[in-house]
């Protein structure tokens, strides 16, 4: 049980090259690959935090590779719905609100960290997270929906969402972390 967490962290940065290859496959079977990957490493994500807060196996590898597995899996689905043209035109820029904050609160923690200063997550940011993996797993879903789920524009809409929540977060991080400046 104490190394199960980790594994389960692990997991989710080891299957990103599995969703990146179900961009490759013909729809609509690729778009489903693609949203089973993402929700299933979106739930080891929650297990994982969850066994090791319940049995108290809390570890400094886990604390460092969650958020880096998290971020990885963002990043590449982004990255991918562009590349892809799920994403485009000036709904880039909500994605790239989010990946560019994503690298900044990485680096404003390590930063922080070398200083003992732990940031907390917020409720806020909770939201935030929660609103962009919805975000994600409809867009992954794409045009392969079903016809009575609009999964593109719940997509994009939560995408925005996510982004405005996202600058909210990204700023009271800097404005946190800028005080052990």
């Amino acid at each position: 049980m104490k190394h199960l967490p980790n594994i389960l962290t692990l997991s989710r940065i080891f299957v990103i090259p599995v969703l990146i290859a179900s961009f490759y496959l013909p729809a609509p079977w690729g778009n489903w690959v693609a949203f089973v990957v993402f929700t299933l490493a979106g739930i080891t994500d929650y297990f994982d935090g969850l066994i090791a807060r319940t049995f108290e196996v809390t570890s400094k590898l886990g604390q460092f590779l969650d958020p880096v597995a998290d971020k990885l899996m963002v990043a590449a689905t982004l990255l991918m719905l562009t590349a892809f043209g799920t994403i485009s035109g000036i709904h880039i820029l909500a994605a790239m609100v989010i990946l560019l904050r994503e690298i900044l609160v990485s680096g404003l923690r390590e930063f922080l960290s070398g200083m003992e200063v732990s940031v907390p997550v917020t409720k806020i940011a909770k939201w935030k997270t929660a609103f962009q993996m919805i975000a994600l797993g409809a867009l992954l879903i794409g045009n392969a929906a079903p016809p009575w789920l609009p999964a593109m524009e719940i997509g994009l809409t939560l995408l925005w969402l996510s982004a405005i929540f996202t600058l909210y977060t990204g700023y009271d991080y800097l404005k946190a972390g800028l005080r052990h400046f």
